[in-house]
């Protein structure tokens, strides 16, 4: 009998995931900051895509698109509001193709429509001012922080030597139009963006630098004509695509000092959307890992070519055309998602616009049902929990264990975000806090001498999939699913309050926020 029931054990045990514990130090540089973000830092999209976008046999944008979303659904205007402010960047691939119907220049006023050898697959489209009212009601509404991004092509003719090539000056009169009732209707635009992936070598179309430089300084003087009053002068934002360095450095040496508020480029880092290793590549580090030296190039760029601008992803969804169908709307993406946001503020990058809020497969609201999938969660306590100030985290330990900090941003304090992207092995977390600025902190006979030891109960966030399936699209927190109240609200997000002198563990497959009130960290301060 007892022969049998051990046997009936160890097969039991070969059929169980085996979790495995290690002991990790992690250590947080409090005297000074590495980096800084805006306050604002975390930024989702809407798009222009009619219901007609299609990818891979599938349709998944339904009537998300600028032009059909119900603008009075109560989930989405909870959604926004729950981020007291949200940023939001209005604009995306058919922005370039987009005219606005006011003033006397366009005279038809088209709705995108499928055509083979437009750009993007779309002929033009256009925007009236009804539809432009309702949306400025919604940010109104909402608080969002609102960027518009400008149509760059308006005016230019394609090269008959080099496809792609776009040609000639930007006409600018469509869009003072636009901005001219934009201002008399009083509604708030934080800034412009001019263009989208026209830069270096391009998607559908290009333009050369030093012309699209030369435009970005004539959209600089008329937003500065029309808003006269520099404190309520909306920023100019671009070039709005993938990074390319010449072109980038040329860029910033033509438009000079004071006219790029923001340099805007675009990640997709994982790959297709119809890849099949999209869930492999957001639980491994090293893949992740490949991106970080375009956010170091993007950063050096700037601090050599454009000290004065400020470095943002303007777009990024993870998998392109649309996202992946049985990834990007998951738990598993947060593991990529909230990686990306620390990696990006620790080479100082200020805004990180997310593709999208909703709409396509990578939204953070369901496309059909509104309800918010899991990253949108994970946004909302970066938002609410990371403050601007970045502080150096490093991990001395497993590579699957990503460990962020920033000063919390209701003082005092700091708060770190832990991702563990091992399916198997739980963290126990033991902190460090460096304050010296001489000392190397990686000298462990050093190291001994600065442990943490807080006092105050730790308020932590647990994140963790429904039923531990990590293609789930239901998110827990601290053990209890994170739900619509039935007033369709968002619901109250509330930390686990935990003894100080407990150990911090991260779970196999889960992300966890940790605010620590007494963390002296005197650049917090």
């Amino acid at each position: 009998m007892d022969l049998k029931l051990t046997l009936s054990c160890i097969l039991l045990s070969c059929l169980l995931p085996l979790i495995i514990a290690d002991d990790v130090k992690v250590t947080i540089k409090g005297a000074t900051l590495i980096a800084r973000t805006d306050d604002n830092f975390v930024c989702a999209t809407l798009d222009w895509w009619p219901s007609e976008k299609c990818d891979y046999n599938q349709c998944p944008w339904g009537e998300a698109g600028l032009f059909n979303l119900d603008l009075n659904n109560k989930i989405l205007s909870s959604a926004i509001k729950a981020f007291n402010p949200l940023r939001l960047r209005v604009g995306g691939s058919l922005q370039d193709q987009l005219v606005y119907k006011v003033g006397n220049s366009i005279k038809k006023c088209p709705a995108f429509k499928k055509r083979n050898n437009g750009l993007f697959g779309f002929t033009r489209g256009c925007l009236r001012m009804k539809r432009w009212d309702q949306l400025n009601n919604l940010f109104n509404q909402t608080g969002a922080l609102v960027t518009f991004g400008l149509n760059a092509l308006y005016g230019r003719k394609e090269s008959q030597v080099e496809k792609g090539l776009w040609l000639g000056d930007w006409n600018s009169q469509n869009a003072r139009d636009l901005i001219a009732y934009t201002v008399s209707k009083g509604y708030k635009i934080d800034s412009y963006e001019f263009g989208n992936e026209l830069c270096g070598s391009g998607i559908s179309a290009r333009v050369e630098a030093d012309q699209y430089g030369k435009d970005l300084i004539a959209l600089k003087k008329l937003v500065r004509e029309l808003y006269p009053d520099a404190n309520t002068q909306p920023k100019v934002l671009g070039p709005g695509g993938f990074f390319d360095q010449k072109w980038f450095a040329t860029f910033l040496e033509v438009t000079g000092p004071g006219v790029v508020d923001g340099l805007t480029h675009h990640i997709y880092n994982l790959g297709a959307g119809v890849d099949s290793t999209v869930i492999d590549r957001v639980q491994d580090p090293f893949y992740l890992n490949q991106v970080a030296q375009t956010y170091k190039d993007v950063s050096r760029t700037v601090e050599e070519f454009g000290p004065w601008a400020g470095a943002w992803v303007g777009e990024s969804g993870g998998a392109y055309n649309s996202g992946s169908k049985d990834v990007s709307h998951t738990f598993a993406d947060g593991f990529w998602y909230l990686d990306q946001l620390g990696m990006t503020s620790t080479f100082n990058h200020k805004v990180f616009c997310r593709q999208t809020f909703i709409g396509g497969n990578y939204a953070l609201l369901n496309t059909t049902t509104f309800t918010p999938n899991p990253d949108y969660y994970g946004a909302l306590l970066w938002h609410r929990l990371m403050g601007k100030g970045v502080l150096s985290a490093t991990n001395q330990g497993s590579p699957h264990l990503r460990a962020y900090s920033h000063c919390t941003k209701q003082k005092p304090g700091i708060t770190l975000v832990l991702i563990n992207m091992a399916r198997s092995t739980s963290f126990n977390i033991t902190l460090f806090n460096d304050e010296n600025l001489y000392l190397d902190s990686v000298n462990q006979d050093s190291a001994s001498n600065l442990g943490f030891k807080g006092y105050q109960p730790r308020e932590e966030y647990h994140l963790t999939p429904k039923d531990g399936n990590i293609r789930s699209d239901v998110v827990l927190l601290n053990g209890t699913p994170l739900q619509l109240t039935e007033s369709l609200d968002i619901p109250a997000m509330r930390p686990k309050l935990v003894d100080a002198s407990s150990p911090l563990t991260v779970a196999a497959d889960s992300i966890v926020f940790v605010t620590i009130r007494d963390f002296h960290a005197p650049a917090c301060a």
